[in-house]
């Protein structure tokens, strides 16, 4: 887990200096090389720049506290890494007489676990603000804090339809049971639906629109980047909680950033886009609506549901980085609205209409 979020975490970085460099018509991370090798800002992005945080001076405010000054960069990218763990990359590797599940830690109640793991991001920033002992970090922490304890209502609240449609909190299962098509959920009263939607896969986005939008719109506000970085808004606050961190711990910040959004589209990818399924692949190879079918040797389809995991993570990293660049930061005040006002009450009415359709359909 810890290899793999924090390889993509690096990458991403690299991904956010070139992309952001191609849209505002710029070359981007081109300095640095190994004898002439710049590899489009790999070698700048990957190995320059760890290299110099880690080489520069780690700086402690006299009057801050030195031991929760360290702990706190520890406390942000320990989540991310850890909630990752419950996230399903595939379904079962048999080799042999043995059944893998792709997945590190299969919990029963891994969505309790992804948000319990999740709420803990909020003392990283809070025991960095107040151990800084600076106006400026605790005035970012107090925001950081707010953020993401607003979001996480809304958050939980879209999830709910998820749940109830799937009937278990256990994301391997989730994931599994979008492996199905919709025309299999529909009850009698709906057939005549069947024609139009029934070919769909059951994946969350079709089942739950509207909690898809509003997770996603969550998600990216846990992450604390544009639009959403508040705690962070440079012509407030200058740095937020990160301004009198350098160095290592600051990378750990920068790092735990990046490893969040990793995270938040590997849930996404679960939750609501079939995870590693693939349209029409069964265990056994390929069965189409029509009733073809194209059976396929076990190996093979492990390979490409674990492609098409990754695929669908990577395209949800680069949608959060493309919003960074493409939408302006909101006001405090907005950002309290839309959590509270807006996202909250449309949260609890997709839950209602949710459980009116399960009722109706049974």
């Amino acid at each position: 887990v810890v290899f793999m979020v924090l390889n993509l975490a690096g990458i991403l970085g690299w991904v956010e200096r070139k992309g952001s460099a191609l849209i505002q018509d710029r070359i981007g991370a081109n300095r640095a090389s190994i004898f002439g090798f710049a590899g489009m800002g790999l070698v700048n992005t990957l190995l320059a720049d760890p290299l110099k945080f880690l080489t520069k001076e780690d700086f402690i405010p006299p009057a801050g506290d030195k031991l929760l000054h360290t702990l706190a960069p520890c406390m942000a990218l320990f989540p991310a890494l850890v909630t990752f763990a419950v996230i399903p990359f595939g379904d079962v590797l048999i080799i042999g007489d043995r059944m893998i599940n792709l997945q590190v830690a299969n919990l029963n109640i891994g969505i309790l676990y992804v948000f319990a793991m999740g709420s803990l991001g909020v003392y990283g920033i809070v025991i960095g603000a107040w151990a800084s002992n600076n106006k400026f970090s605790l005035l970012g922490g107090v925001r950081g804090s707010a953020q993401m304890i607003s979001y996480e209502v809304a958050m939980g609240l879209s999830v709910m339809g998820v749940l109830m449609i799937y009937g278990t909190l256990e994301l391997q299962e989730i994931a599994r049971d979008q492996g199905t098509l919709i025309r299999e959920l529909l009850p009698q009263w709906l057939s005549f639906l069947r024609p139009i939607i029934g070919w769909l896969p059951a994946w969350g986005i079709f089942l739950q629109p509207l909690g898809f939008l509003l997770f996603f719109t969550a998600a990216v506000a846990e992450t604390k980047r544009i639009p959403f970085d508040l705690p962070e808004g440079e012509s407030e606050l200058v740095a937020g909680y990160h301004v009198e961190y350098s160095g290592g711990k600051f990378l750990m910040f920068f790092a735990g950033e990046f490893a969040e959004i990793v995270t938040a589209a590997g849930l996404i990818t679960t939750l609501f886009f079939g995870g590693w399924q693939v349209p029409y692949l069964m265990r056994d190879g390929f069965h189409f609506p029509g009733g073809a079918t194209w059976l396929l040797p076990h190996l093979v389809i492990v390979v490409l549901q674990l492609v098409a995991f990754t695929v669908k993570v990577i395209f949800f990293c680069w949608l959060q980085i493309l919003l960074r660049w493409s939408v302006p930061r909101f006001r405090y005040d907005q950002v309290m609205r839309l959590g509270w006002k807006m996202m909250l009450p449309l949260a609890l009415i997709n839950v209602v209409i949710t459980a009116i359709v399960i009722v109706a359909a049974q």
